[in-house]
């Protein structure tokens, strides 16, 4: 039913289809940045989640019901994020989709779990995009809460194999932004290179304010004079951006393994100086191989917005959360999390699964490095990433042990 579902979407998206009418309307509140500096990748994704409600709108709507996304700046900030989100519930919301910030997502989280145990049956369900502190499917996970990207431990895992074979590599620099996601990432890179390559040295670890360094050449010069051979780094949004223009600038040239350095604007900045040497951790690049229909379905995308398709993991939400309200046939947040629990997906870059035991999606990942060596540019450049040889993580080799100990509604 859902390959249906997808083949006639394409052909609707093709002819610009109005759309399904539908007597009612199911609203989905998308809390990110769409002002500030952030304001760029909360805007794109807004338009990734809009165009994948357009495909589920044009096959008949979930479960019927024609899907809106409902937008609600939070400026990244978790304090005006609950503000946001009380306005959302205020609407009659009862789906919540998020994924810029960590800090964000934990208030979310805690806001959301007590919503849920103060006002039985108008419950809300949080569906995560972007957000990866390993917490959240971990000691904190909840029911409430679904995550569609590998958080941070599972990318470093990859990362750091990696690193274990690149034996010209005997010092390392790591660099984040200063709030729990930052924090996650160096504290699993010094864990995980101590237990896989205990003679690199780390000789920098620091943190930086999220948002408010507009020039990395000092961190970037104590980069070079610490003698780094390589940099660690979960930056995104403008940190990332203009961490690589510093790099750039100033000739570093040594790999850069980032979580993010395909980030929307990026790519522009890094330029050919970068080539060979940036490398990231993702569940998608526009550079993987894939159908036909997907390749159509970018490009409709970028015609539509005029900007790169990014947020693969965003369809893939949608299409789980389509799937779950179609299999329950209402609108009714404590069935769909059940119906989520578990659920399998083909994706068109393979299968996924949602662990039930703590939430959190199974999907394969991609080592990929800078090249000018592609077949789909990036951000109008004639640059983009590249597939490693040895660069293809299956989803089950991702799987990582949780303490999640997941307390259900009975």
């Amino acid at each position: 039913m859902q390959y249906l579902k997808t083949l006639v979407a394409a052909t609707a998206l093709a002819v610009c289809s109005a759309g399904v009418s539908s007597a009612e309307t199911l609203k989905i509140g998308y809390i990110d940045p769409l002002s500030g500096p952030f304001a760029l990748t909360g805007d794109t994704g807004l338009k990734h989640f809009r165009y994948a409600a357009d495909k589920i709108n044009d096959t008949g709507g979930a479960a019927g019901m024609t899907v809106e996304i409902v937008p609600f700046d939070n400026k990244i900030n978790p304090k005006e994020s609950l503000v946001q989100l009380q306005k959302a519930i205020d609407q009659g919301i009862r789906y919540i989709v998020q994924g810029n910030g960590s800090s964000v997502a934990s208030a979310l989280i805690d806001a959301i779990n007590k919503h849920n145990k103060r006002n039985p049956g108008d419950e809300v369900l949080f569906l995560n995009y972007a957000a990866v502190d390993p917490a959240f499917t971990n000691d904190r996970c909840s029911f409430w809460h679904f995550r569609f990207d590998a958080d941070a431990d599972m990318k470093m895992e990859a990362m750091t194999d990696w690193l274990a074979e690149q034996q010209d590599i005997k010092k390392v620099y790591i660099l984040g932004q200063d709030y729990s996601f930052g924090k996650a990432v160096a504290g699993a890179a010094v864990k995980m290179i101590s237990e896989k390559r205990p003679d690199i040295e780390i000789v920098g670890n620091e943190l930086h304010p999220l948002g408010k360094v507009k020039d990395f050449t000092p961190y970037i010069q104590k980069m070079i004079s610490a003698e780094a051979d390589a940099v660690i780094t979960g930056n995104w949004g403008q940190d990332m951006t203009l961490l690589v223009k510093a790099a750039s600038a100033s000739g570093h040239k040594v790999p850069y393994l980032t979580y993010y350095g395909g980030g929307l604007g990026a790519v522009a900045t890094m330029g050919e100086s970068a080539i060979g040497l940036v490398k990231q951790i993702t569940e998608f690049h526009q550079n993987i191989e894939t159908s036909e229909d997907q390749i159509a379905n970018m490009d409709r995308f970028q015609e539509r917005y005029g900007t790169d398709y990014y947020y693969q993991r965003v369809f893939t939400l949608m299409e789980m959360f389509d799937r779950a309200l179609d299999d329950v046939g209402e609108n009714d947040p404590v069935k769909v999390a059940f119906a989520l629990e578990g659920m399998g997906h083909e994706t068109p870059y393979g299968s996924v699964s949602m662990r039930k035991d703590n939430h959190q999606l199974i999907q394969p990942m991609f080592i990929s490095t800078f090249s000018d060596d592609i077949t789909r540019k990036l951000e109008g450049t004639d640059f983009g990433f590249k597939t490693d040889p040895d660069g293809v993580i299956k989803g089950e080799a991702t799987r990582t042990e949780t303490t999640c100990q997941m307390k259900r509604p009975s």
